[in-house]
């Protein structure tokens, strides 16, 4: 049977509870730190010459709705009603906004160490210690906004001018490719400071603190953030429906990303299934 991921602003409080008691049971039970740890091995970056699926290659998309789609079948083998609700950050775009609740994400950190103290994911709740990270970190962190550093989120206009691409991807596959929707989308750009950040990639560093980089799952709203970017490669999709998953073939002998990113039949690791085999969610679940 179908289900429905829902905007979290739209969740009642009965659902927005049932969310938050799934996520806290797969923290309790050390599953919620496996998804870490998957997202942190795979976590490559296209500096280090190896094969890309997560990140900085043409598998970001279908790579990580794979990701959202085992991390759903564990909170739904918890609770059978609870889906992965999307958070619209053109919409809901400031620290006020419903989804930082003390019901339901929590606020931003404190000035002296970042450090999350409100809702049910702070450290002092006693549910929610920080196993893997990149750093030593053991409780959540997030600094909204960047203010030594200031950097605003994307706004509508600029999630429309991406929504304008009719290529998934282009050559060289990667952090650099200048058009193409993935990379418009993951938002690896030129310029200096947080103009190198676009969409995707500017909505971690506004939440800041373990939003960024490879354990940026710490922070339970990595999964509503790819929820979202989820839907906005589903609504492509459905503008563009002739625009299949590139490249089609593996870069041959000789290319720069030579084995170093995943072509459209080819398996992804760590579940072995292929970009093509994710290419249409309508008989698992849709977006209200």
């Amino acid at each position: 049977m179908v289900y429905t991921r829902k905007n979290q602003r739209d969740l009642t409080g009965a659902e927005r509870r049932k969310f938050v008691a799934a996520v806290l049971e797969l923290k309790r039970t050390g599953t919620y730190d496996e998804f870490v740890r998957t997202h942190i091995d795979h976590y490559t970056a296209d500096g280090e010459g190896r094969l890309r699926t997560a990140h900085m290659a043409p598998s970001f998309l279908p790579w990580h709705r794979r990701f959202l789609l085992e991390f759903e079948k564990a909170l739904r083998r918890i609770d059978g009603t609870v889906s992965v609700p999307y958070w619209d950050w053109t919409r809901d775009n400031s620290p006020a906004s419903s989804i930082w609740g003390e019901d339901f994400m929590g606020g931003n950190g404190r000035r002296a160490d970042l450090q999350v103290m409100t809702g049910p994911f702070a450290h002092s709740s006693g549910r929610w210690n920080v196993t893997y990270a990149m750093s030593e970190t053991r409780f959540l962190t997030r600094d909204f906004g960047r203010p030594r550093d200031p950097v605003a989120l994307p706004t509508q206009a600029q999630l429309e001018e991406v929504m304008r691409e009719r290529v998934y991807d282009v050559a060289p596959w990667n952090s650099t490719s200048a058009s193409g929707f993935r990379n418009r989308l993951e938002g690896w750009a030129s310029g200096q400071g947080n103009e190198r950040f676009r969409i995707h990639n500017r909505v971690h560093r506004w939440v800041g603190g373990l939003m960024l980089g490879g354990g940026s799952v710490n922070d339970p709203v990595f999964w509503l953030h790819h929820s979202f970017v989820d839907l906005v490669w589903s609504r492509w999709q459905q503008r563009n429906p002739s625009a299949a998953y590139l490249p089609a073939e593996p870069p041959p002998l000789g290319d720069a990303q030579y084995r170093k990113v995943v072509a459209r039949h080819q398996p992804m690791a760590p579940w072995g299934v292929t970009p093509a085999e994710l290419f249409d969610h309508s008989r698992i679940y849709r977006y209200a």
